[in-house]
């Protein structure tokens, strides 16, 4: 009776230069993740005063830290919400059509473009919402009002400037919007060229066969995308300061002229006039955002995670 030993395995010698780009690696994502672990203790840290503060630390009704911060984070929600509504269907239709639809030239030119769109400054976008876009919307609120006031995110009385939440919604989905349709895009074009011949050769429309091939292949990048999106605009700053008339409620009215402010406005607004515990009541709300921005991050990743790779041998 013969044994068969099994040959040893042959290694490839580690030449020095993979040694250190091996290095360099594990040096360089141990410094983001140390970082991080920096930003939470610090936050962490400074928040403590906060939350045990007294009444008349907080400004407006609030009576201690989570009366003071729960319209925070609705405003800050709400408004990332609403231009998630408008971004992801302009985002999906754009991304189709340069990957589907438009020429080459055409769609190469239309990408640059959207690309170009995420280099703008946020402040930039401010002004473009206070001095374009709200004038422009107002009277179109006026008449939404007296067509669906019966209905509450449309009841009035609605703002003479057109500087509401729903003008803030629009900023912001214009903001992400190449954020959205760049991964899209990505994701579409890595469609299975098979997948699609074998759908058009079955006698599907063009249309059709991005129903069926295309649209399921790439909706783990798509929802991927729309989260990525949805951190940067839980997070803008400037641009949410400038058009919006912020005040401390909760409110779901769309067209009137005091509207839920989000977290990182009201930080930005009130940081140069705050002193003693009230420095440490903006970095607890910065905190509460930190924590919100890590949360939508994550369920990002882990969907991106979820997504099985496949080609079209498979």
């Amino acid at each position: 009776m013969t044994t068969t030993v099994a040959a040893p395995a042959i290694r490839a010698k580690e030449r020095p230069g993979d040694r250190v780009f091996s290095s360099l690696t594990v040096v360089a994502s141990s410094l983001i993740l140390a970082v991080l672990a920096a930003v939470a203790i610090f936050l962490v840290v400074q928040s403590l005063p906060a939350f045990v503060a007294e009444s008349d630390a907080f400004k407006g009704d609030a009576t201690n830290f989570w009366s003071y911060v729960t319209p925070l984070v609705f405003g800050t929600i709400w408004s990332a919400a609403l231009a998630m509504i408008f971004a992801v269907p302009l985002a999906i239709g754009v991304a189709l059509f340069i990957t589907h639809f438009a020429p080459r030239r055409l769609a190469q030119g239309l990408g640059y473009v959207v690309d170009l769109l995420a280099a703008v400054p946020s402040v930039v976008f401010g002004l473009w919402g206070i001095s374009v876009l709200a004038p422009t919307v107002q009277p179109f609120y006026n008449s939404l009002t007296e067509l669906f006031g019966w209905f509450p995110l449309f009841a009035g009385p609605v703002s003479g400037t057109g500087r509401t939440i729903l003008t803030v919604a629009i900023v912001l989905a214009v903001m992400v919007l190449p954020i959205i349709t760049a991964i899209s895009r990505e994701v579409f074009l890595q469609t299975p060229r098979l997948h699609e011949e074998a759908a058009l050769a079955l006698g599907a429309t063009r249309w059709e066969m991005i129903r069926m091939a295309v649209l399921p292949f790439g909706r783990p990048g798509v929802i991927s995308g729309a989260m990525l999106g949805l951190g940067r605009a839980l997070g803008e700053t400037m641009a949410v300061a400038m058009v919006l008339s912020p005040a401390s409620i909760i409110s779901f009215a769309l067209l009137q002229s005091q509207n839920p402010t989000t977290i990182a406005a009201n930080i930005a607004l009130n940081f140069p006039e705050a002193h003693d515990v009230g420095v440490n009541i903006l970095i607890a709300t910065g905190l509460i955002l930190f924590v919100i921005t890590l949360a939508v991050n994550s369920i990002a990743r882990y969907i991106v995670g979820r997504r099985k790779a496949f080609s079209g041998a498979n």
